[in-house]
């Protein structure tokens, strides 16, 4: 029986993009039948699986963690899973509450090499592939009632695409990663709705004008039934505090007067109503959601690394923001919710993101701002992030520490109790973060 260590090693043989500079998007590597065929040999969980599958450029993984938390306040058995992972590897694929063991993570991925040491199939397959098929495995095997996936990028190509699920969802869409998916929000957007089925049901989040013509016409073509948030389902604010937020919710089924929200950010009240919408579309599924489950799924879901404050006095905050529109989203709730904080800006970003973008958004904000480098092979070096951010603000104001401990440690000692630090720029930064005042946790205990 393989231990967690060795089945860690196995999967981390496989070519893995999530820590590639760049995917070039060759057929010959990103065909489907590839998957398919890798599902095949561990007789295709997949196609005994109820699910539901979501895409976007933000959002996606917030959107999936509360439906999922919804859903098991149904009563329901859920799998759930998604990318990256902030910590833990086995952070991707869990059920209910619950990661995945160390044992059955060895076990399921054991089942999977002996199948493909049979196997005499030429073209290598990737971390994501692997991940994916013991995602699939995992929950077939765990007999959960419905498994929730989120695209690992794009969504016509994605490892993921291979189900034909109950409701497929579209959050909202946004430029990243345009070497992959193309440098305009339409070539964007059609990588994203290639998640559309043939008779499908699919709601999106508001989209840009473009995206949501893409959109129409692929729900179209596929004769697609197509329910927007704006439009189908509308949502309004009530009020909002440090940890969560209040609003009201009218969708194609009913009304929710007075719904609390255990998530901050305005931007994650579309992904909630986005949440409810997908929920009551479960209905002509014959997957019915009592209001309470909604009410409290909504209290108690947990997403890290989404404004997650840390610690108080001074006030740390930690969130995944790595694109523009992400990055624009937390400006709007630091402006909104700490109009008259100074503000300690830690900042990470990879190579292949749009770094000005972030840097124009947040850098204004910002009283000091320390540069720091993340452990990946995309890490931008803290001095080139420096030449890109500079023209964001003063130059005096900017300095480097490229150990994230020394970087926590040294806004500290900048900040005064009535700051804010605010660490973001990458889910790589977050994740490293989370640990460090994990493990300090662990010390304190």
């Amino acid at each position: 029986m393989w231990s967690y260590k060795e089945a860690l090693k196995y999967v981390d043989s496989f070519v893995n993009y999530e820590k590639k500079e760049w995917i070039p998007y060759k057929k010959k590597f990103f065909d489907l039948r590839k998957m398919r065929y890798l599902l095949s040999l561990v007789g295709n969980p997949h196609q005994h699986l109820r699910t539901i599958h979501i895409a976007g450029t933000k959002g996606k993984g917030s959107t999936a963690a509360i439906i999922a938390s919804i859903l098991k306040r149904g009563g329901l058995k859920v799998g759930l899973y998604t990318s990256p992972h902030l910590i833990s590897p086995r952070e991707r694929i869990r059920v209910g509450d619950d990661l995945i063991k160390k044992e059955e993570f060895a076990y399921f991925l054991s089942q999977i090499k002996s199948r493909l040491e049979t196997s005499s199939y030429q073209i290598p397959f990737t971390f994501f592939e692997i991940y994916t098929a013991l995602a699939f495995l995992y929950f077939f095997n765990q007999k959960v009632d419905l498994a929730i996936l989120e695209v690992g990028l794009g969504g016509r190509l994605d490892a993921t695409n291979v189900i034909y699920p109950l409701v497929a969802v579209i959050t909202q869409i946004s430029l990243d990663h345009t070497r992959e998916l193309g440098k305009e929000l339409v070539s964007i957007a059609k990588e994203k709705a290639g998640i559309i089925k043939k008779g499908s049901t699919v709601i999106t989040s508001p989209q840009d004008t473009s995206v949501m013509e893409v959109i129409e016409q692929v729900a179209r073509e596929k004769k697609a039934r197509l329910y927007k948030v704006g439009k189908d389902i509308r949502f309004k604010r009530i009020e909002s505090n440090l940890y969560n937020q209040t609003f009201r919710v009218e969708t194609t089924k009913q009304g929710y007067s007075h719904l609390c929200l255990s998530l901050a950010g305005g931007h994650q009240l579309i992904n909630a109503a986005t949440a409810i919408g997908a929920i009551d579309l479960l209905e002509r599924y014959g997957v019915f959601t009592p209001p309470e489950a909604v009410v409290q799924g909504l209290k108690k879901v947990k997403w890290p690394g989404r404004i997650q404050i840390l610690s108080t006095k001074p006030l740390l905050l930690v969130d995944c923001a790595h694109n523009e529109a992400s990055a624009k989203a937390l400006a709007k709730y630091l402006k909104e919710t700490f109009p008259e904080k100074g503000i300690v800006l830690i900042l990470s970003i990879l190579k292949n993101k749009d770094v000005e973008g972030i840097g124009r958004a947040l850098c204004p904000l910002a009283d000091r701002i320390i540069l720091t480098k993340v452990n990946s092979p995309r890490a931008l070096e803290p001095l080139d992030l420096k030449r890109k951010i500079e023209k964001f603000c003063e130059a005096r104001k900017i300095m480097i520490k490229k150990e994230i401990s020394n970087a926590a440690f040294y806004a500290r000692s900048l900040a005064s109790s009535e700051d804010l630090i605010c660490v973001t720029g990458s889910v790589y930064l977050a994740g490293e973060t989370l640990k460090l005042y994990q493990k300090k946790e662990e010390v304190c205990a």
